[in-house]
């Protein structure tokens, strides 16, 4: 298979995944260890790329300064967790882009302030459980159960993005 449509197959199969899953779980590196927030996801359709809005004054915001790997993670109808490399992007014009009313409460903020950063996150890897189809989840179990191996099931797959 080429490796650029097994990549496009990737994205579009994560794509699937975490497509109507509100919130996501943004995983950054603190001097501590490690960070877990939820953060609202975009309704944009995932073509490698994952947005979110915070602001410069956060905690998150110095973290992605200093260390840019991070990772994502959706739980809805499958669970998939994203590792990547965030950007810290200041865009007037695409915060305005991904902006809803839904974030006037959130950040308590409007669109046009100054405080407001978007974090771009380039997915490099991604793994997933594909537990939405019952008959896959059934068999994964099954053969979990019987002390078999789950090759084949593909409950569970890692695919790169990039």
């Amino acid at each position: 298979m080429n490796p650029n449509t097994a990549n496009q197959e990737a994205i579009e199969q994560v794509r699937d995944l975490i497509k109507g899953i509100d919130t996501a779980m943004l995983t950054t590196v603190s001097d501590e260890g490690l960070v877990s927030r939820p953060m609202k996801t975009q309704e944009v359709e995932f073509d490698g790329d994952l947005w979110f809005l915070t602001k410069k004054d956060t905690g998150k915001f110095h973290e992605l300064l200093r260390y840019r790997q991070v990772n994502v993670s959706y739980a809805g109808k499958s669970f998939v967790s994203i590792r990547g490399e965030a950007e810290l992007v200041e865009s007037s014009e695409k915060v305005k882009q991904f902006w809803s009313p839904a974030y006037e409460e959130l950040l308590e903020t409007t669109y046009d302030d100054p405080n407001i950063v978007l974090i771009k996150v380039k997915a490099e890897t991604a793994e997933y459980w594909d537990s939405g189809n019952k008959f896959k989840l059934a068999k994964f179990l099954f053969r979990r159960l019987l002390g078999k191996n789950n090759e084949g099931t593909d409950i569970n797959r890692i695919v790169e993005i990039r």
